[in-house]
C-alpha cells in the first residue's frame, strides 16, 4: 500500500471566535459563508476556524504561499470591516496559550524560518455576550468581510496563475 500524498493548499483563511458568544462568532460564520459559496472547492484555498490562535497555528502556515487571519473586533478598533497586511511580532508572549495574529507569524518564522505573507481582516462586534446571537450591525459587517476576503482570494488566484504562466518566448524558433 502506498501513501497518498496530500497537497497543501497555498492560500489558508484561518478564523478565531466563538459561536456561543454572539458577535465572537463572525469569524467562523465568514467561513462557513465561504464554504456555502465553494470558494475552497478547487483545492487551493484552506477554511480553518478555531475559538483562539494558538502557538499550534504556526504549524498550519507552512507551505503556504498566503495567509488571511480573520477575526471580530471591538467597537472602535476597526470602521465596520477592515483588511490590512500584519508582519510577525517578537514581543511573542512566551507563556501564553492564546496569541495575536503577529505572534503566531513570529512562531512561524521561529520554527521555519519565515512565514507566509499575511493579512488580518477583522470585522466590528458589539455584543459579545455568552448565548447571544449575532448583532444586526454586525451581520452587516460579516456581509462587508465576506466581499473582502472573496476579493483577497481572487486577488492570489491571480497572483498565482500570473507566477504559474510560462513566459511568452519571441524570435525564431529553433529546427
Amino acid at each position: 500500500m502506498t501513501a497518498r500524498m496530500v497537497k497543501t493548499p497555498p492560500l489558508l483563511l484561518l478564523a478565531v471566535g466563538n459561536p456561543s458568544r454572539g458577535d465572537d462568532a463572525l469569524g467562523p460564520c465568514l467561513l462557513e459563508r465561504l464554504a456555502a459559496l465553494h470558494l475552497n472547492d478547487a483545492g487551493d484555498v484552506e477554511l480553518l476556524t478555531d475559538f483562539q490562535l494558538q502557538v499550534e497555528h504556526a504549524l498550519d502556515l507552512q507551505g503556504r504561499q498566503a495567509v488571511l487571519f480573520v477575526d471580530a473586533a471591538r467597537p472602535g478598533v476597526v470602521d465596520g470591516a477592515c483588511l490590512a497586511s500584519i508582519q510577525a511580532d517578537a514581543r511573542t508572549p512566551r507563556n501564553s496559550h492564546a496569541l495575536s495574529a503577529p505572534a503566531v507569524l513570529q512562531v512561524a518564522e521561529q520554527l521555519n524560518g519565515q512565514a507566509p505573507p499575511a493579512w488580518q481582516l477583522a470585522m466590528e462586534g458589539t455584543d459579545f455576550e455568552l448565548g447571544a446571537a449575532l448583532s444586526p450591525a454586525a451581520a452587516l459587517h460579516l456581509a462587508r468581510g465576506v466581499s473582502l476576503a472573496m476579493d483577497w482570494i481572487a486577488t492570489h488566484r491571480r497572483c498565482r496563475a500570473e507566477t504559474n504562466a510560462q513566459p511568452h518566448r519571441q524570435g525564431k524558433p529553433n529546427h
